[in-house]
């Protein structure tokens, strides 16, 4: 038996993972779409296998959070032809759990790729975050260089425009006559 090698690319993954809650997350119908099943049987599965999902690694979106989505991905209003129950998120353990509850070997290499691409987010984010810090400690540096040139300067100045000094005039003066 031949190995099947799903070519899904990694950006197209990582697009479908949002941050919700604090968490990153995939949508049960965007899981559908790349496990290439339907939302409905997805989620019977997932019904079928409930006790493998305890409440951090699966969660149903509320109707706020669905809001926020739709203007963000585009999904049809409810009562258009659009879902009539609220999307399910799975966090990245959420989808490791899928792949013992969906055995195909499709699954099993969209579980890889996903898995991948959580990975590769966790990896940016690190990234951004210690580039974050450099630049916050190198503006700190600066504005530090800039007290120290603005008393540089001030000082300069007052070496270059000495005050006045009012000093008894040298030599002998008259009186001032009535």
């Amino acid at each position: 038996m031949k190995k099947m090698k799903l070519a899904v690319p990694t950006d197209v993954i990582e697009r479908r993972i949002y941050l919700i809650r604090d968490q990153k997350v995939m949508l049960d119908f965007d899981l559908a779409l790349l496990y290439h099943v339907k939302t409905k049987e997805l989620n019977k599965s997932i019904k079928r296998n409930i006790t493998r999902f305890p409440h951090d690694f699966m969660f149903r979106l509320n109707t706020i959070e669905v809001q926020s989505l739709r203007f963000q991905i585009g999904t049809s209003k409810i009562g258009r032809g659009g879902r009539r129950y609220l999307p399910y998120a799975f966090s990245e353990q959420g989808v490791a759990m899928l792949s013992s509850v969906l055995r195909s070997e499709t699954a099993v290499q969209i579980n890889i790729a996903i898995m991948r691409a959580f990975v590769r987010l966790r990896q940016l984010l690190a990234t951004h975050k210690e580039l974050a810090d450099k630049l916050m400690a190198h503006e700190r540096k600066l504005k530090d260089h800039d007290e120290d040139i603005r008393s540089l300067f001030d000082d300069l100045h007052q070496l270059l425009d000495p005050p006045a000094k009012t000093r008894a005039p040298i030599g002998f003066q008259p009186p001032d006559v009535l």
